[in-house]
């Protein structure tokens, strides 16, 4: 374990029982948020293909060097 997950350990043993609740949600918070990003970024990815012909074409162009 590195220095710096076991100063986090350390600090969350040291909370009170009732603000441990609170530091849970908050982890939970950011694996859902995290795991909604790499979802979105994935759908991005995964679109773009579709979305070539309508990007890529001269209207399109001419309207981008405006």
């Amino acid at each position: 374990m590195s220095a710096p997950e076991q100063s986090l350990i350390d600090k969350i043993k040291q909370l009170p029982p009732q603000r441990l609740a609170e530091v849970e949600d908050f982890v939970d918070f950011l694996r859902v948020r995290d795991d909604e990003r790499r979802l979105t970024q994935t759908a991005s990815h995964a679109s773009e293909p579709a979305f070539s012909a309508v990007w890529n074409n001269e209207d399109d162009a001419a309207y981008d060097r405006m």
